[in-house]
């Protein structure tokens, strides 16, 4: 609710609000009185949102309340209409059942799923439903479906193997045939969610997706290509032990397992906890959980990656140490030879 004093948001707030959000989209500020006009709907009831949760460990709505920019109060309350969330709203059993009848029934609400569908009968039940009937009835009338985190794109943790659940991701288990908006990670940025949602509403279309349906905006560069310990990666610094001396001064963890170079995600700038840290700046390699399967496929997480080639060649970070080595000790050399002769040479004019 829109308001002028007390609680909720003034016409002010919620302008700086639609102009904060177009900045961290990267989007232009012209934009916001559109955005605005599209928020103020939505704090009227569009756009709805029906959160469906299933094999998860809600890591990702834990991600959400966390939230202050906006804070979810803002988000729940002032900016959409969360009709259905099994983990914050009080309604239970036979109450619940009918807010989720009653919320999808106008079929005007993006549906948000958080957690992989058990596709083995009697897995995975909510009230004496089958997930995967559950997801069919309510992702199939939605506007658009946005999977949240690991889980809902592709099965996550739970789906690792041996998989006795057959865990599938919501794209999958459905056969929606990549008209799900996904958003991978463990748990997943709320930034990348609300930006996801308020797009939606402001431009009347999903955001531009790459070939495993994410958002670009989101996921539309590697973190390898922005992490703040780049720098040593490129200067052949790398840390061998965790807790050493060059882990404490930022070299880069490439050695002990970061699979920055293959993850594709926007985590160096978004951060986490308020934009206060993510996992490579506390000293953390990246397990690459933007990625599909990543819980197989980067598996062990802290055994180094086959050797990546660097941007200015096809020397990997083995022997980029021994390379700059080699080149900077010519350097020196050629400067001290440069240095000589240019020394003679002015022997020479004195003479």
């Amino acid at each position: 609710m829109l308001t002028k004093r007390g609680s909720g948001l003034s016409r002010r707030e919620f302008v700086q609000l639609a102009g904060g959000t177009l900045a961290a989209l990267g989007m232009s500020g012209a934009l916001t009185p559109k955005l605005a006009r599209a928020l103020t709907k939505a704090a009227a009831g569009r756009p709805k949102v029906v959160w469906l949760h299933f094999a998860s460990d809600t890591g990702c709505t834990e991600s959400l309340i966390k939230s202050d920019h906006p804070s979810a109060g803002e988000l729940v309350l002032d900016i959409l209409s969360v009709d259905y969330h099994e983990s914050i709203m009080a309604a239970a059993g036979k109450q619940a059942d009918e807010v989720l009848a009653k919320a999808v029934a106008g079929k005007d609400y993006i549906c948000v799923v958080e957690g992989g569908i058990p596709t083995v009968p009697g897995h995975g039940m909510i009230g004496g439903r089958e997930m995967l009937e559950i997801a069919k009835e309510v992702c199939g009338s939605a506007v658009a479906v946005v999977a949240i985190g690991s889980c809902a794109v592709d099965g996550g943790v739970p789906a690792a193997k041996p998989n006795p659940s057959r865990i599938l991701g919501v794209d999958q288990a459905l056969n929606m045939k990549g008209k799900v908006i996904n958003l991978p990670c463990c748990p997943v940025n709320p930034e990348w969610l609300i930006g996801t949602v308020v797009y939606i509403t402001t431009m009347g279309k999903v955001p531009e997706l790459d070939g495993k349906g994410r958002p670009k905006m989101f996921y539309g560069r590697k973190i390898h290509d922005n992490c703040p310990r780049r720098t040593h990666f490129d200067g052949g610094r790398f840390v061998e032990q965790f807790g050493s001396k060059e882990e404490a001064e930022g070299y880069c963890l490439y050695k002990l397992g970061c699979k920055g170079p293959e993850a594709w995600s926007e985590c160096p700038k978004s951060r986490w906890n308020s934009k206060e840290s993510w996992c490579i700046e506390i000293g953390s390699p990246c397990l690459g959980c933007s990625e599909n399967n990543w819980t197989d496929h980067f598996a062990p997480f802290y055994s180094k990656l086959a050797d990546v080639a660097l941007p200015y060649g096809d020397l990997t970070a083995d022997k980029i140490g021994i390379g700059l080595a080699v080149a900077t000790g010519a350097a020196i050399a050629g400067h001290a030879v440069l240095k000589a002769v240019k020394g003679k040479g002015d022997e020479a004019k004195k003479e």
